[in-house]
């Protein structure tokens, strides 16, 4: 009976033990379940949310960390971007102006030759007696003394020199010394028409020269000026007929051949403060030559007053630059002298003071387009025949 009752408690036992961990399970899949239920509908996670708290903090912490460094590096180059000065362009304008300066050389030539015939007394008549003058000009400064000598009844010496600046259309020339020598053979066993030979030459050994050279460029124009030495040589000779066709009046018509020569020595651009496409310009002889036509006339008027007038056609040709110049980004350039035309002429008003003393004022100058132009040299002089 005692082991049936022992039997009994432990089968009791049993039960009682499965039916606690039954009920136990029941109540446990409902709360799994609903957890289950509010992870999928999108409900308060609140174990999950630990789990995936860290996960978002590395994955966005780094991109608020690149974030600056973009916004922040482009903000000094755009202001440092302006600070470079633009690329400026005008070296074909700077190479163009190379021909501007085989301009100014050849005005020199023609300016230093006018300059030059007034030695050879331009201004006076073919024939006359023995003379020296002394005299000053302005419109190009020129200052000196010329004259004249018979050696022999058909032959004269005319002979001058002279201390001369001038300038024009952007060159200067200063402390130029011009000496100016001619022989003079005059048919005068002829009678009073008759012919007359000239030989002659003039010289300025050395002077002081500035060129000008002007240019533009995207930046704005730019204008140089450099000094340099030069020097000009001529010679010519004169075929003529003269007359005296009453005691008052001689007239003469002539043409004249002429050679021309100036060199100029090497320089480069004088330091400015812009000038990007500067130049250097090699030592180099410009040359052309001249034939003239021309005629004068000398009158006295009364016993005190003369008057002479005079001018004719001068034409280039054979001119040539000796300009060789390099240019920056231009390369080397080699101007052009095309041949000229224009017209020269004189005069010169006398007045007899007393005898043998005459005041002169006079002028020379051309009229044509450039690189000639219009100038115009004015002066008065003393003169004293003997």
């Amino acid at each position: 009976m005692e082991v049936f009752n022992v039997r009994r408690f432990m089968l009791a036992s049993v039960l009682t033990v499965v039916a606690a961990f039954a009920l136990i399970a029941v109540e446990a899949r409902p709360a799994a379940a609903a957890t289950i239920c509010e992870s999928e509908c999108g409900g308060p996670t609140p174990t999950p949310a630990p789990s995936y708290s860290p996960s978002p903090t590395p994955t966005y912490s780094p991109s608020p960390s690149p974030s600056p460094t973009p916004s922040s590096s482009p903000s000094p180059y755009p202001s440092s971007s302006p600070s470079p000065t633009p690329t400026p362009t005008g070296a074909d304008s700077s190479g163009s102006s190379i021909g501007v300066l085989a301009n100014q050389r050849f005005n020199q030539m023609i300016t230093n030759r006018v300059l030059g015939t007034v030695l050879l007394g331009v201004n006076e008549q073919i024939n006359c007696n023995n003379c020296v003058s002394a005299f000053g000009s302005a419109g190009s400064f020129s200052a000196g003394i010329h004259g004249r000598k018979e050696l022999t009844n058909n032959l004269s010496l005319l002979a001058g020199i002279a201390y001369t600046q001038y300038s024009e259309g952007g060159y200067n020339i200063t402390s130029a010394p011009i000496a100016a020598f001619a022989l003079r053979y005059d048919f005068t066993d002829w009678g009073s028409s008759r012919p007359f030979f000239d030989v002659g030459t003039i010289l300025t050994p050395w002077e002081k020269a500035r060129y000008t050279r002007s240019y533009n460029t995207n930046l704005g124009p730019v204008n140089v000026t450099s000094s340099t030495n030069a020097s000009n040589y001529a010679v010519y000779g004169r075929a003529g007929w003269m007359s005296r066709v009453s005691p008052r009046d001689e007239v003469a018509a002539s043409i004249e051949v002429w050679q021309l020569w100036q060199r100029v020595s090497g320089y480069t651009d004088s330091a400015v403060a812009f000038n990007p496409f500067d130049a250097s310009i090699a030592t180099g002889t410009d040359r052309t030559s001249l034939v003239k036509i021309g005629g004068q006339w000398t009158h006295l008027y009364g016993s005190n007053i003369e008057a002479n007038i005079n001018g004719g056609w001068v034409q280039s040709f054979a001119s040539h630059s000796g300009i060789v110049a390099t240019v920056t980004g231009d390369g080397m350039v080699v101007p052009t002298m095309g041949n000229q035309g224009w017209f020269e002429y004189g005069g010169r008003l006398g007045f007899r003071v007393q005898k043998g003393w005459i005041v002169d004022l006079f002028a020379n100058g051309t009229l044509g387009p450039q690189p000639v132009g219009n100038t115009i040299h004015g002066g008065v002089g003393l003169r004293i025949n003997y």
